[in-house]
C-alpha cells in the first residue's frame, strides 16, 4: 500500500465513531476514559465484550458481530491503515456492536478493567519462532497473566493459527501451567467437531495458507 493511500485511512479512520485511538502517555497515565465503562459508555448497552487481538483488516470481527448480534466485538490492532478496512465494512452496514481499538497488545489491562470482556480471539499472530523474540508471542506466560486480568471468571480464550509451532508451544504451556483446554485441533478443516464460527469464518490470508496446503489449527481454553 502506498503511503498516500496510508495517510488517507489515518484521516478517515480519525472521523471513524467507530475507530478509538488513545494517546499511549493517556494510557499509561491510567487517564483512558474508556476503561470500565466499554459496554455502557461505548456500546451503550451490558452486553458481553470479545477482543480480537491483531485484527488486520478486522475479517474476525465482522464476522462474529454479524453472527453474535448479542454481543459487543472490539478488533485491536497497531496497524491503522489495516483495521481502516474493519471499521469502514462496520459503518457501512450499520454495526452497531462493533468498534476498533488501535493500540498495542502489553496495554490491555490499562484500557480495560478486570473482569470486563468474556473472550478474546487471537487470529493468526506472529508465532515470534526465534528464542529472543519470546517475550512477543501473544500466548506467552506474561500475556496469559494480562488476559486473566481483564477477562471474567471462566472467560474463554481462542487461538487459531497456521503455526504448528505456536499450537504446540501454546497446547504444551497451557498443559504445564494447569489452564483448562476444551477443545484443540491440529487440522480444523479435517474435524467435523470443530465449531462452526472456527470453520465458517475465513480471513484473507487463511485463504491463502489453505491454498497453500497448509493445515489450520485451533485451541479453545480457560485460563484457571
Amino acid at each position: 500500500m502506498g503511503s498516500k493511500n496510508k495517510l488517507k485511512r489515518f484521516k478517515e479512520n480519525e472521523t471513524f465513531v467507530n475507530v478509538i485511538q488513545p494517546e499511549r502517555q493517556d494510557i499509561l497515565s491510567n487517564s483512558f476514559s474508556l476503561k470500565g465503562k466499554w459496554a455502557k459508555e461505548f456500546f451503550k448497552n451490558e452486553k458481553p465484550i470479545v477482543l480480537e487481538l491483531g485484527c488486520g483488516k478486522g475479517e474476525y470481527t465482522i464476522n462474529l458481530a454479524r453472527r453474535y448480534p448479542d454481543k459487543n466485538f472490539i478488533g485491536i490492532d497497531i496497524k491503522g491503515a489495516r483495521l481502516w478496512r474493519g471499521a469502514k465494512t462496520a459503518l457501512e452496514e450499520e454495526m452497531a456492536n462493533v468498534g476498533f481499538l488501535r493500540t498495542q497488545i502489553e496495554l490491555l489491562d490499562l484500557i480495560f478493567e478486570r473482569n470486563e470482556v468474556d473472550e478474546i480471539w487471537i487470529t493468526f499472530p506472529d508465532p515470534q519462532i526465534k528464542y529472543k523474540r519470546t517475550k512477543h508471542r501473544l500466548t506467552n506466560q506474561q500475556f496469559l497473566e494480562l488476559y486473566r486480568r481483564i477477562l471474567v471468571p471462566e472467560g474463554i480464550i481462542h487461538l487459531k493459527t497456521d503455526s504448528e509451532f505456536m499450537h504446540g508451544y501454546t497446547l504444551g504451556l497451557l498443559h504445564g501451567l494447569g489452564h483448562t483446554v476444551e477443545y484443540a485441533h491440529h487440522d480444523v478443516y479435517s474435524n467435523e467437531y470443530t465449531p462452526p464460527e472456527v470453520t465458517s469464518i475465513q480471513t484473507y490470508y487463511e485463504g491463502q495458507y489453505l491454498e497453500e496446503g497448509k493445515k489450520i489449527t485451533y485451541i479453545r481454553f480457560k485460563l484457571k
